[in-house]
């Protein structure tokens, strides 16, 4: 048998059960509430959003960002090179060949097929007279988007006549109308990285497709480590394209122990970034600017409720004030062990 020595003084008698609570109370629990939120969960001044596509291009997100207060760090991640079959497409394009659609599905594509117009129409000095007009299938509205800023002469004579229901490779496949049963005949420029979907759903239900690959991408050859740095610690990186996904996870020093969220323009995309082991990611239903920005705004909005809940929390005190969590945990075990003491018989262990 032992003696059970109170963790009071000897002097001292114990309080009586009722104070103890009281104490507790007073002493657990408060700390908890003291550590509340500085910025409320709707602030993003407090955050950083890198975007990722070429050095110019970002120009649009990075206003419609700061509209909103929120920061950005332009680290282009990717570049865009022509490839030869960009030649082919001028050339079928100067050639007036015949094809019922022409199949864009991305931005760029959008702007590489542009440029092929409108350098065949200088080239060869077309008159819109002579020109046929084209009908274009686009995967979403951001890419629609981009002919929407078309010169008004090629605007007269591009005429956008799909989008599906849903901005994906293979529902575009399945959805784009085909008249009867004749021989319905499509151009397909796009990246040299683009996925096959359209190709096989749409030989599938019968179309002739001729793809050209006219541009592809690539990693910039050069990262400023400096700005890097910085990107590395941002809640929320944006990206454009699987290519950029790709070139993100390839500099992170551990992709595993990233915190942040990536945000993308479409699912497409956000399906690459599930893959190579991204958590935390957010995309649009549609691709777009707007939706776009409005992944971004709730990425960031999960990351404020977060850090409100870390700071209330034992471990958010920990990082926060080690000093005040010691002193609540010290406070704890003393409370615990006199309750334990008051419940057992006087003089005996356990």
């Amino acid at each position: 048998m032992t003696t059970k020595i109170c963790l009071f003084s000897l002097s001292t008698p114990p309080p009586p059960p009722q104070l103890l609570l009281s104490h507790r109370r007073s002493n657990l629990f408060l700390p908890f509430k003291v550590r509340a939120s500085t910025f409320p969960v709707n602030s993003f001044s407090n955050h950083q959003v890198v975007v990722t596509r070429e050095r110019g291009k970002n120009d649009k997100l990075i206003s419609a960002l700061a509209k909103h207060g929120i920061n950005s760090l332009e680290l282009p991640l990717i570049q865009h090179m022509q490839l030869p079959d960009l030649e082919k497409l001028i050339y079928l394009l100067s050639a007036a060949t015949s094809f019922d659609w022409i199949i864009i599905t991305s931005p760029e594509a959008a702007l590489v097929f542009l440029q092929a117009w409108n350098y065949s129409h200088f080239i060869y000095n077309l008159r819109a007279a002579g020109t046929p007009s084209v009908k274009v299938a686009v995967v979403g509205t951001g890419t629609a988007s981009i002919f929407d800023e078309a010169t008004p002469s090629s605007k007269q004579l591009i005429e956008v006549a799909f989008t599906p229901s849903k901005a994906t490779g293979k529902v575009l496949a399945s959805e784009l109308p085909k008249h009867g049963s004749e021989r319905c005949t499509v151009l397909y420029p796009a990246s040299a990285k683009a996925s096959r979907d359209i190709e096989e759903g749409l030989s599938k239900r019968g179309f002739q497709i001729t793809r050209l690959n006219t541009y592809t991408t690539e990693p910039v050859q050069h990262v400023d480590q400096m700005i890097l740095q910085q990107a590395l610690s941002a809640s929320v990186v944006a990206v454009a394209s699987p290519s950029a996904v790709r070139a993100w996870v390839n500099l992170l020093p551990e992709p595993e122990n990233w915190s942040g969220s990536v945000a993308c323009i479409g699912e497409t995309t956000a399906s690459a970034a599930r893959k190579l082991g991204f958590r935390s990611v957010y995309h649009p239903s549609s691709p777009c600017l707007q939706g776009w920005v409005d992944s971004i705004l709730d990425a960031l909005r999960i990351h404020n409720q977060f850090l409100k809940v870390e700071e209330v929390s034992p471990e958010g005190m920990m990082r926060s004030s080690p000093v005040l969590f010691l002193v609540g945990s010290l406070g704890l075990y003393a409370v615990l062990e006199q309750h334990r003491a008051l419940m057992q018989p006087a003089g005996f262990s356990d």
